[in-house]
């Protein structure tokens, strides 16, 4: 008889087996919060056992042939959960009996689960963490896919979450524990591993996914990122960084839809700054998309169809037609088209932020 093989790659594995690996975002409920959850349910379960001994007192005896009391019922469940059992108050009939199996004994579980179950506590963690994973799995679709949480990967999280994108459907791949702790914190799904990986990209979901943000520290791995998630994704959107400009035409050919220069654009900011700070400030304030004004696109108006993107009331830069965008003062923008997209200056309202 063979023995079966267990599965080497991370997208064959089992949810169970991906806990620590692929982690949900949790509900951020306190320590405390926790701690008193597990007094409240611990006292619940005592006080339901309680009243169910002093409703059938009559079918308990006590060593002293005294009757049972109120006390004696809150004496016997305290007992008898915690599993102490001294035996001087017993169940005498069928009936007491029958309770105390099907009715005392899983209360007397469930006290021990809640109280010091520590150990059933920590599976039940990974069996609700493999539980949420499985369903993730099965229904998460057109999302976007961080690689890198570093300063890069940090700002193009903010700016996807200001588009109003949730963060349950935002996924960070990360070899960074500690970056994942912080992605974690704000409800985005993390993957600890090396997003050069395929495996560990089919664990984000990068095959069924919407978009890709390559934000890796180095431009090698950024090209390697990027031609294995254009591999697995072929219609998604991928948006890459990398430092030097040279590397521009690599990232392209692996299959970027967009390259953004990262060190060239941080040094024409720092240019302008020596004799033009104000462009800068303006330039910083539509480049972020919490403050101020900002750049966005939208669909047209039917309305709109036929005039001028320059006569519009919104700012606008440019228009987008069949994937390629037109600035305001080409001749292809001189009239708007059906399925045309605007790229505007917006304000951000109080709302939006």
């Amino acid at each position: 008889m063979k023995s079966k093989r267990r599965a080497t790659g991370l997208s064959d594995r089992e949810e169970y087996e991906l806990v620590g690996i692929l982690r949900m975002p949790e509900n951020g409920v306190s320590p405390v919060a926790s701690i008193v959850r597990r007094i409240v349910g611990a006292l619940l379960a005592l006080l339901a056992a309680v009243l169910i001994v002093y409703i059938d007192r009559d079918g308990y005896r006590d060593v002293n042939d005294d009757g049972i009391s109120f006390l004696d019922a809150v004496y016997y469940a305290t007992v008898s959960l915690s599993t102490t059992g001294y035996g001087d108050i017993t169940p005498a009939s069928d009936s007491a009996r029958l309770i105390n199996i099907l009715v005392i004994t899983p209360l007397r579980i469930l006290f021990l689960i809640v109280l010091v179950g520590t150990t059933l506590a920590v599976l039940t963690e990974r069996s609700r963490q493999a539980f949420k994973i499985q369903r993730w799995r099965s229904k998460v679709r057109d999302h976007v896919v961080v690689v890198g949480y570093g300063t890069k990967g940090r700002s193009a999280v903010s700016a996807v979450l200001s588009d109003g994108v949730e963060p349950s459907r935002i996924v960070v791949v990360d070899t960074d524990q500690a970056m994942l702790e912080a992605a974690s914190l704000l409800g985005l799904v993390t993957v600890h591993g090396s997003g050069t990986r395929s495996d560990v990209l089919r664990v984000a979901g990068v095959p069924r996914c919407k978009s890709v943000v390559v934000a890796a520290s180095r431009d090698d791995s950024a090209v390697l990122i990027t031609l294995t998630a254009r591999e697995m994704a072929p219609n998604a959107q991928i948006v890459a960084a990398v430092r030097e400009t040279e590397n521009v035409h690599l990232l392209r050919q692996s299959g970027a839809n967009q390259v953004v220069v990262s060190s060239e654009t941080a040094g024409r900011l720092l240019g302008m700054a020596t004799h033009t700070p104000t462009v800068v400030d303006m330039v910083e304030d539509l480049i972020t998309p919490d403050a101020g004004l900002a750049i966005s696109e939208r669909e047209i108006e039917q309305s709109e169809i036929g005039g001028s993107p320059r006569h519009l009331p919104d700012i606008v830069l440019g228009l987008v037609r069949g994937g390629k965008l037109y600035r305001v003062d080409s001749s292809e923008a001189d009239a708007i088209e059906a399925g045309d997209r605007l790229l505007y200056i917006r304000k951000v309202t109080p709302a939006d932020e």
